[in-house]
């Protein structure tokens, strides 16, 4: 058993062309709003590499049209697992631009249903922190953060628990404005630009934050820094970070 998927999206970004397809065709664009560290080797026949976490998927690109439209994609695995990613790029007058998406692919096994939610929540978060990284950040390189915090058995109370730290007096919403502290000095200021049932994502003014419920049961953090960080350093503190408010 299994479930064959398409998944369409269109916005409308305040950037270029040429904006839009550096954040979606090179690796350190990619880095700045999808997930984990990324590679590209361009061209029909090129590879977009991803490595995130333990998970290092390679995906052959099979249309390569610059300032036009990008698609690429996993191999099928024995099981029929897959997924391919189409781009379709727009330019408007003014300098803005449509971008249009396609998520396609297959999931196998009984339990597809819970994996397909996980996919959709995650790919919503994806889609809106590349519009906020084109509108607000564009032409800056991000940093990523990923870690793995505690094993949430309640996300209800977990996500009413980010809120609290976060300042909010319930779950984060929105257009909530925020203020978080990272350590015994650092605090930040920042808005929710992005939820759903299984993510938040957080806009500062050198950062996007995201904290997404992993598939497994884990709080993750899957963080984009802007200027100059050790990421190192970063991965320490968020780690400790999670630790202590989702203990």
């Amino acid at each position: 058993m299994g479930r064959e998927f398409e998944i369409t999206d269109r916005v409308e970004v305040d950037a270029t062309p040429e904006q839009v397809w550096d954040a979606i065709a090179t690796g350190p664009g990619i880095t700045s709003w999808f997930m984990g560290r990324n590679e590209v080797d361009g061209g029909v026949g090129g590879t977009v590499k991803t490595a995130f976490g333990g998970f290092e998927p390679t995906s052959a690109i099979t249309s390569w049209d610059p300032l036009e439209r990008l698609v690429y994609g996993t191999e099928p695995a024995p099981d029929g697992r897959f997924v391919a990613y189409e781009f379709l790029i727009e330019g408007r007058s003014g300098g803005s631009t449509v971008l249009r998406t396609v998520t396609s692919g297959f999931l196998p096994g009984d339990d597809w249903e819970d994996e397909f939610e996980a996919m959709t929540a995650g790919g919503e978060l994806f889609l809106r922190t590349l519009v906020e990284y084109l509108n607000r950040f564009t032409g800056r390189k991000a940093v990523p953060v990923t870690v793995f915090g505690p094993m949430i058995e309640d996300w209800d109370s977990a996500w009413l628990t980010l809120g609290r730290e976060l300042g909010l007096a319930g779950r984060p919403q929105t257009g909530d404005r925020v203020r978080l502290s990272t350590g015994p000095v650092s605090t930040v200021d920042g808005e929710v630009y992005f939820t759903n049932a299984q993510t938040v994502g957080i806009r500062t003014a050198d950062a996007l934050l995201r904290f997404v419920r992993g598939f497994t049961g884990p709080m993750c953090a899957m963080h984009h820094l802007f200027g100059d960080v050790d990421s190192a350093e970063q991965d320490k503190l968020w780690a400790e970070w999670l630790g202590r408010v989702f203990k």
